[in-house]
């Protein structure tokens, strides 16, 4: 029997914090806590916001960031990924070819989502050279390096405080609006409002109706709708997940077209699917593929006892050490994978014909809830 997706990838995922995220926004019917200034009229802008220079920890001010393998390979169809604020739909939507896609192949690094800390190593003119600390590679031990505009960045340390001691409102929408001011019965105000990406976590502030108030980097507190986020105290883990809940996670994501490099919803590489579903559980991976089967730890597994959540390799030519793929077994001879540019995240047969002399290995993910 073949696997039935049962969640579309618009849905919510049905994850609820635990008793301390509750109590940090004090139940259901919690007033904002005071930050300093009235709850009903706030406008977007950078209070905080401080110059960027080498040596700073800062963070993601735009709903993702590409990060690129150098400054000065962008094509003028990039400018809506490079902007602040960025138009990822519009850049996607430029992309329909599948050589403009496939183009960006060896040439973006990794991409990060609004919030993401990283570290600054160099200015040069409008680019930074940054390591995104939460992304594990064995090229770095501070986190995956690349080159961002600066114009993405922001040095905020307020939001920088509040993400060491606040609650974290992490969004389990396939996508949400961040807005600026909370309206009458609990609806997102009118107003600029900024995307935000599954897998984006922000500070809580509070909460007023069914709208969670956060803080958001390099601008002023914004309001997500309550069902959008699920919210953790500091420190807090997720429960740990089943099979059927990585699995789950991933089916939101079925039908978005490949992007090399990333890992939001606004596209996925292969890798970097793996490493944000297993991410949002609170299982922790290298965020490439090579490092996934040789460095995270995980216990190899033969190719006759695959179970639904482990990892599937390939190589990028018989009996090379170079692994090209990964994907997620689901059961029933099926798995789950970002595939490449001409595609979309989808669910398929395993093994594919024409994957059988490249196979590089599979990998348990220990972690799971068996």
């Amino acid at each position: 029997m073949s696997w039935n997706r049962t969640i579309t990838r618009r849905q919510s995922i049905a994850a609820a914090g635990t008793a301390a995220g509750a109590a940090a926004l004090g139940g259901t019917a919690a007033a904002v806590e005071p930050v300093g200034r009235p709850a009903a009229a706030e406008p977007v802008g950078r209070p905080s916001a401080g110059e960027v220079r080498a040596g700073d920890r800062a963070f993601i001010a735009v709903s993702a960031a590409t990060v690129w393998v150098e400054p000065g390979l962008e094509r003028p169809q990039d400018a809506p990924a490079l902007a602040n604020p960025v138009d990822m739909d519009e850049w996607n939507a430029s992309m329909e070819d599948t050589e403009a896609r496939r183009w960006l192949v060896g040439k973006l690094e990794t991409a990060a989502v609004l919030g993401s800390e990283v570290i600054v190593d160099e200015v040069a003119g409008e680019w930074a050279r940054i390591v995104v600390t939460h992304q594990g590679t064995p090229r770095d031990a501070r986190g995956y390096p690349g080159w961002v505009p600066v114009r993405q960045l922001v040095v905020d340390e307020p939001f920088a405080r509040a993400a060491a001691t606040r609650p974290v409102a992490v969004v389990t929408a396939f996508r949400t609006v961040l807005r600026p001011t909370p309206a009458p019965g609990g609806a997102p105000g009118r107003g600029d409002g900024l995307d935000a990406s599954f897998n984006t976590e922000l500070p809580v502030l509070g909460r007023v109706r069914d709208l969670v108030k956060v803080q958001v980097p390099g601008a002023k507190p914004m309001y997500v709708p309550a069902s959008d986020v699920v919210v953790r105290g500091q420190g807090e883990k997720p429960p740990v997940p089943t099979a059927e809940d990585i699995i789950a996670t991933g089916a939101m994501m079925l039908g978005l077209r490949y992007l090399w490099g990333g890992v939001s919803a606004y596209g996925y590489d292969c890798s970097g699917f793996t490493f944000s579903i297993f991410r949002h559980h609170g299982i922790a991976m290298h965020r490439d593929a090579g490092p996934q089967l040789t460095d995270s730890g995980f216990e190899p597994v033969d190719r006759a006892d695959l179970e639904p959540g482990d990892l599937l390799f390939w190589s990028i030519k018989p009996g090379s050490d170079s692994i090209r793929h990964v994907a997620m077994y689901i059961g029933n001879d099926q798995m789950m994978q970002a595939p490449n540019s001409e595609r979309s995240v989808e669910v398929t047969d395993f093994p594919r014909d024409g994957m059988e002399d490249d196979w590089a290995g599979a990998v348990r993910v220990q972690a799971l809830r068996r």
